[in-house]
């Protein structure tokens, strides 16, 4: 008798609650614990359904999607503990229809197959190409798991994507697993950064100029429109881009063509947006910043990146990948960390996110002596004070800031510092003002002019 579900997974547990959550649903499941008895069992039945694991002893799930997909056999839900992005990727060319990242919900999985049960369509033809090589996005927590199957998920398709997340937090690494994960990788993959670009310029850089267009255009110049043809421009910092040039992008994203400053050839595109920001785009519409029509062209699918703080586990598998990463491209005799140093890595918040902490391993790479590091060579002696760290954490933030060309930097560490003491001091004195303002120092009426100050900005 052919079962409506097939559940192949090498993990007995696994199969044996799932299987029984879906049997409380009123479904009929087969168990399965290798691939060869999902081919034997195929010579006499079809599943309505089959969820499976990726890596088990032998074979794995991801060689019999792809038969499955040429014998017309779905839909496939694929269940992994692995979950990265050239994995998801692989999974959604191949034909899955939904992607489960153990350990899962179980109302959430019996949830994802009556969906795919409900929405059963012709099978699509299965990709070709190779997996492309390991991605530079790392992350086993919950948040960059989500990260990575909506990359694999939209990765195929033409949509236009924008890219959410504080500063430091691998926007454009997610750029570049979208489009090498996509049919457009073997084309260009071109970044710019609207906010490094002199407004005055970035109409030329986007779309290029005919020579003689201005003062010193003296040839033809391709913008990167024209640079990332059948590939992926990713616009990096969209939030800053001047209202007018939102104007001219939003009718190369309506209408695919453009012309050239100064020209009158009219050019068509064939480019898929990637665009990313720190800012809050519905904040700038309503603040007259950003046009809403343009926010909604760019806005098809959103993946927004978690900043470290709220993931700190993976702050270890990051740092150990830096501190390597750095010794192999500097040449330099491989360090490790030690447990006690791990451990206050780890501990540490890092305001400019991974690309902070990328450079803390870079820093110890070269100047920590000895092939071990230790708590000592991280700036804080162990069971010292903490003062150093959040100091050290500031110079690294506006050492990053300074060479990232940001604006009003010391405006904006001032704002943030009087925020957190005034914040912390009213908590630790139960919001009374006069022992708050005296344990910082100040008096009562500067405390609080600068809590009127800061209410003020948030509006």
């Amino acid at each position: 008798m052919t079962q409506d579900i097939w559940i192949l997974d090498d993990d007995r547990g696994v199969r044996f609650v799932l299987a029984e959550a879906l049997r409380d649903a009123g479904l009929a499941v087969g168990e399965f614990g290798e691939v060869a008895a999902v081919r034997a069992a195929l010579q006499a039945a079809r599943p309505a359904l089959l969820l499976t694991d990726v890596r088990m002893p032998g074979e794995d799930g991801l060689s019999l999607l792809g038969e499955l997909q040429a014998q017309g056999v779905g839909p496939v839900i694929v269940m992994s503990a692995y979950t990265d992005v050239a994995t998801t990727a692989a999974a959604y060319r191949a034909g899955a229809v939904d992607y489960l990242a153990k350990p899962f919900d179980l109302d959430h999985a019996v949830a994802s197959v009556q969906r795919a049960l409900a929405s059963v369509a012709a099978p699509t033809a299965a990709a070709t190409h190779t997996l492309a090589p390991g991605h530079a996005l790392l992350g086993e927590s919950a948040p960059m798991r989500e990260v990575f199957r909506l990359i694999g998920r939209v990765a195929a398709s033409d949509l236009n994507v924008l890219v959410t997340g504080e500063t430091g937090t691998g926007k454009e690494l997610v750029a570049r697993a979208l489009h090498e994960e996509s049919a457009r990788r073997d084309q260009a993959f071109v970044a710019l950064n609207t906010a490094a670009i002199p407004s005055e310029l970035l109409e030329s850089e986007l779309f290029g100029h005919e020579a003689g267009a201005f003062t010193g255009a003296t040839r033809r110049v391709a913008g990167r429109f024209e640079q990332a043809e059948g590939g992926t421009l990713f616009l990096d910092e969209i939030g800053d881009m001047p209202l007018v040039l939102q104007t001219r992008l939003l009718r190369v994203l309506a209408g695919g063509e453009f012309y050239r400053v100064g020209g009158r050839e009219l050019i068509r595109c064939n480019v898929r947006i990637v665009a990313a920001t720190h800012q809050d785009l519905a904040a700038r519409v309503a603040a007259g910043a950003f046009r809403a029509d343009l926010m909604h062209r760019l806005d098809v699918v959103r993946i927004e990146l978690p900043p470290l703080r709220t993931r700190r586990g993976d702050i270890a598998l990051l740092a150990r990948h830096f501190l390597a990463a750095t010794a192999q491209e500097l040449k330099l005799p491989p360090k490790r960390f030690s447990k006690a140093a791990l451990k206050q890595v780890a501990q540490r918040d890092y305001p400019g996110n991974v690309r902070e902490l990328e450079n803390l391993c870079r820093r110890l790479a070269v100047i920590a002596p000895g092939s071990e590091i230790l708590p000592a060579d991280l700036g804080t002696p162990e069971g010292g004070s903490r003062g150093g760290e959040w100091t050290d954490a500031l110079r690294e933030w506006a050492t990053q800031a300074l060479a990232d060309g940001e604006a009003d930097i010391h405006a904006r560490a001032r704002e943030a510092l009087d925020q957190i003491l005034l914040q912390a001091a009213l908590q630790a004195h139960e919001g009374h003002r006069q022992n708050a303002a005296q344990a910082l120092g100040v008096g009562r009426n500067t405390l609080t002019r600068k809590l009127g100050a800061s209410r003020t900005r948030r509006r």
